[in-house]
């Protein structure tokens, strides 16, 4: 029996984020507290430094961030 690869999951939708929301060095996690319970999986944090956008590989969210980052990031 041979193992399907592990797909990507689809996105379940974009989160856009400033840098207020942001946990410190361009950092977002995933689920994030407006997420419902039943949908959880465990936390996984999200760079968003370099790119201003990152997907969780568990659910599939886009998370985008809206504006730059403080000075110093």
């Amino acid at each position: 029996m041979s193992a399907k690869p592990k797909a990507k999951p689809e996105p379940t939708g974009v989160v856009h984020v400033n840098a207020k929301d942001l946990q410190g060095h361009g950092v977002v996690f995933c689920p994030n507290p407006k997420m419902p319970l039943w949908s959880s999986h465990p936390k996984v944090y999200l760079d968003l430094s370099k790119s201003g956008d990152a997907r969780c590989p568990y659910c599939g969210t886009q998370y985008l961030l809206d504006g730059s980052l403080p000075k110093g990031h």
